[in-house]
């Protein structure tokens, strides 16, 4: 759409708002949609106040120039014309007449620091939004500082964008954030943790009974109790925390940078990662289910490089495991060590 499309249709929302506030009212679901509105620009602001303004001008005109009813049956009665009363001075400018020039200056001075001053107001309300990625769909989105979000299928957050400010809660699942360069300070908020970015690239993921935070560029703090708590971990990049949801416990190693990030192609690399955590991430993305069907198997320690969606290669690595054994019900791969099943 062209710029002056854009403008159009800007207007003609305006204008919209405007004839269903003056219709009816707005119920509160409306209401909320109309403020949504005018947060979102400062463009819509400068409309609606413009259609307002027009629209009293319009109202007040036609009220003026209306011929009285005796004028009007008398001018058809004789055959005549009506001539319309000479247009009336608004009030407005009537108002502004009587002014000195230096008091209707500092008048109009006094109107545009206040509509500065709203639309400021408008432009400081923090913005939420969500964002959630279904199964097999991660997606990648763009917050409105700059910043790049990578999301995995099955997961969730919300964002909060004020003048001070940039907050993400994640609620579920796994994010990692490109954060763009800004003044307000960048954080996200996670299972009762405050992720502080430095200028930095890195990921955040809410696993079995721990969350951990990797990073792949620059610099994060890992505050407890959502901020106001005792530092956990200042991590560079190439390293990695795992932080327990109950004991707060912090395991720090060093990790390949592009085994982070692998995930935003599609691919699952796990070291020394257990089975159960491996079937996280495979059933997150895969059209086909790994269950786990022991606490043995489970606990299993593997390390590989997988597409999400090889489901063949899935079940010919595990087919290379001696203590695992693997079998195929009602599409679903189950997995067990091999005392639990029976021969193949």
């Amino acid at each position: 759409m062209s710029a002056s499309g854009a403008s159009h249709e800007v207007t003609r929302a305006a204008a919209r708002w405007h004839a269903r506030r003056h219709a009816g009212g707005l119920d509160a679901e409306a209401q909320a949609r109309f403020a949504a509105w005018l947060r979102a620009s400062p463009e819509h602001v400068r409309e609606y106040l413009a259609v307002t303004r027009m629209a009293g001008e319009l109202s007040g005109l036609l009220r003026g120039s209306a011929p009285s009813a005796a004028t009007a049956r008398a001018a058809a009665s004789h055959g005549t014309v009506v001539p319309l009363p000479p247009a009336r001075t608004s009030t407005a400018t009537r108002f502004r007449s009587t002014l000195p020039a230096p008091r209707r200056h500092r008048t109009a001075m006094a109107a545009v620091l206040a509509l500065g001053l709203g639309l400021a107001l408008l432009a400081a309300l923090p913005r939420t939004s969500e964002h959630a990625a279904g199964h097999g769909a991660p997606r990648r989105l763009a917050l409105p500082d700059g910043t790049v979000v990578h999301l995995n299928a099955e997961s969730a957050l919300t964002t909060r964008f004020g003048l001070f400010s940039r907050r993400v809660e994640l609620l579920r699942g796994q994010a990692s954030f490109v954060v763009a360069p800004g003044r307000r300070p960048f954080a996200v908020h996670a299972a009762g943790l405050e992720v502080r970015d430095i200028g930095t690239t890195f990921d955040v993921a809410l696993r079995r009974g721990q969350a951990r935070v990797a990073v792949v560029e620059g610099r994060v703090q890992v505050l407890d109790d959502a901020g106001r708590g005792p530092m956990l971990a200042d991590l560079v990049a190439g390293q990695r925390a795992g932080i327990g949801y109950r004991d707060r416990r912090v395991r720090v190693t060093d990790e390949d940078i592009g085994a982070m990030t692998a995930w935003w192609t599609g691919r699952i690399v796990f070291r020394n990662e257990p089975l159960r955590d491996v079937a996280d991430a495979f059933n997150r993305v895969s059209r086909v289910r790994l269950r786990i069907d022991d606490a043995a198997a489970g606990a299993m320690r593997l390390t590989g490089n997988l597409r999400g969606d090889d489901i063949e290669s899935l079940r010919a690595f595990l087919a290379l495991q001696p203590s695992l054994r693997t079998r195929v019900v009602d599409g679903d791969i189950h997995v067990a060590t091999a005392a639990r099943l029976p021969p193949r």
